[in-house]
């Protein structure tokens, strides 16, 4: 329930606090004065789109600020946590304000907040009827969804299931279709990849193999040239094989130790020098060995062990030329490649799957869509005999509702079902459609008795009507009064009215005032009660808030209201 309401630069608003509170609020004001800001405001806390348009011209912004009266552990105040606002116990605080610029900021809670979230708390806190409703009610959507709404928590439970089971449905269809109409795309790649793995798998290249056979080729191709190195090296260190030639390295370093150890006793100098030589001697010594060693390991006749390197580098060049990253991307081909192509074998088993989800799926979606038809035809049954009773006591005794539930050809995501809401203008007539068997003023009748009927299994704390007595007169607009009072029974309303006849039965009443100081026009709300409101009446009625005669037809339209009401 709206507790108040604070408008501030909105339209031609400057400034407006609206005591709101429970039961039936009436909203009165000449004609260009704002009310239609007051439902506008509401929207904006709700989530409407914003427009810059609505700031007050001169000023920089306009702001809204709703205080709501909640439960602070139902779904709105959970809403509400979830988007990082708070409670003042069971006060809930919602604001926005919008920019001569058109940028927008919702408050939640205390809050900064996307105006989503002011949008997905909507449908719990509020519902608006304003002129445009009347269109969308001719509307099959907007039909279905008011008698969805009269069938209650069974069918939305129902509905529920369905939808679930129909969105798993067309998801696994849509899989279905495509796997199947990429069968031959997909059976072309598996033999492409078949081919490509097989190529790589008999190739079998190592990481690393390159760069060892380019090193293992250089040195099978210059063998001779190795042998000749190696052995002219281990010559010059170590001449074993030919004592006559010159000394080596090795005889030299010894003659060096020998001169030096004849003399090493007359200077302590010496020994270490001596020393230090014939350690040289026997690291020349080890390298002359490993020289050795590596010349008995030489094979001077490698020639067929390099025709083997050779082919196994030109067999690795031709597979690196398939792919841009050379051998390490056939390589890492090898593992994706696999795994596609097992993905790519397991679509016959799971078009299979998906062939016997869908169809089990199917059965479901038809099943449940039995159900809601069977619960929405039983639902169309009560709807339109609780209508045609309200429409009764609406000045339309001989007009009778009747809802028509018809099979479609296709399931969508709310079921197979077709919802006809026809109007029966009297007894042996054709029911005709809404949009063509209903004048405007009939329309809101049919409107404000669906939601008087729906309320009872479907309740919203607050309804809010924008001229819903539009076209409506005399009786009928006394009846349409007098059922938003029984309607403020359960639930708070605010109706914004041109109608003495339905602000009679308001409880509190509230009127927009328009000041002009010749320039600005600004508009401020005023709560009536004694002769103000009486005054307000009689402007309604006969346009004169001064008349005698307005006047006292004023008090006996109020007091009327309170005998009906109580009644």
């Amino acid at each position: 329930m709206i507790e108040e309401l604070v408008i501030r630069d909105l339209g031609v608003i400057a400034e407006a606090t609206l005591p709101l509170g429970p039961g039936f609020t009436a909203v009165t004001g000449e004609t260009g004065a704002g009310k239609t800001m007051v439902v506008t405001a509401l929207g904006l806390l709700l989530g409407d789109r914003a427009d810059a348009g609505t700031v007050r011209l001169g000023q920089p912004q306009s702001s809204v600020e709703g205080r709501w009266v909640i439960d602070p552990n139902g779904l709105v105040a959970e809403r509400v946590r979830e988007a990082g606002g708070d409670l003042d116990g069971p006060e809930l605080i919602l604001g926005r304000t919008v920019s001569s610029e058109g940028r927008s900021r919702a408050v939640v809670g205390g809050r900064s907040a996307p105006a989503g979230v002011l949008s997905d708390l909507r449908s719990a806190l509020v519902v608006v009827h304003g002129q445009s409703d009347q269109v969308r009610l001719r509307s099959a959507v907007a039909q279905r969804d008011a008698l969805d709404r009269f069938a209650g928590p069974e069918l939305t439970e129902v509905l529920g299931l369905y939808q679930h089971a129909f969105h798993r449905w067309q998801a696994n269809q849509l899989e279905l279709d495509r796997l199947a109409a990429e069968r031959d795309l997909r059976e072309r790649e598996a033999d492409e990849l078949r081919v490509a793995l097989a190529l790589i798998e008999t190739v079998a290249p190592q990481p690393g193999e390159e760069t060892e056979l380019t090193e293992r080729a250089e040195r099978l191709g210059n063998l001779e040239e190795l042998r000749l190195g190696a052995a002219q090296a281990r010559e010059l260190l170590s001449a074993e094989e030919n004592p006559d030639d010159a000394p080596d390295v090795i005889a030299l370093l010894e003659g060096a130790r020998r001169a030096l150890d004849r003399v090493a006793l007359h200077d302590p100098a010496l020994p270490p020098l001596t020393e230090a030589i014939a350690n040289a001697g026997f690291v020349v010594s080890d390298i002359a060995a490993q020289l050795s060693t590596y010349l008995a390991g030489v094979d001077v006749d490698g020639a067929r062990e390099l025709e083997i390197v050779q082919e196994r580098r030109a067999e690795l060049a031709a597979l690196a030329r398939k792919y841009p990253g050379g051998i390490d991307e056939a390589i890492e081909f090898l593992d994706t490649g696999s795994i596609r192509l097992l993905e790519l074998d397991g679509d016959s088993e799971r078009i299979d799957t998906l062939g016997a989800d869908a169809a089990a799926d199917y059965v479901l979606v038809t099943t449940l869509a039995e159900q809601l038809t069977a619960l929405r035809e039983s639902a169309a049954t009560s709807l339109g005999a609780l209508v045609t009773a309200e429409l009764a006591a609406l000045a339309m005794p001989d007009a009778s509702l009747v809802v028509e539930i018809e099979g479609r050809d296709d399931v969508t995501s709310t079921g197979n079902d077709l919802v006809k809401i026809l109007l029966q203008p009297h007894a042996g007539a054709e029911p005709r459609p809404l949009g063509r068997g209903a004048s405007g003023g009939e329309l809101s009748r049919v409107m404000l008795a669906i939601e008087v009927v729906i309320n009872a299994t479907d309740p919203v704390p607050t309804f809010v009507f924008d001229e819903v007595d539009a076209g409506v007169g005399g009786a009928a607009a006394i009846e349409i009064g007098r059922r938003l009072a029984r309607l403020a029974e359960t639930a708070q309303v605010i109706v914004v009215t041109h109608l003495a006849q339905v602000a009679a039965f308001a409880g509190n009443h509230l009127s927009v005032v328009k000041d002009s100081d010749g320039s600005v026009t600004a508009s401020s709300v005023r709560q009536l009660i004694g002769d103000d409101r009486a005054a307000e009446m009689a402007r309604l009625l006969s346009g004169l808030p001064d008349s005698k005669s307005g006047l006292e037809h004023a008090r006996e339209l109020m007091a009327l209201a309170q005998r009906v009401e109580i009644c």
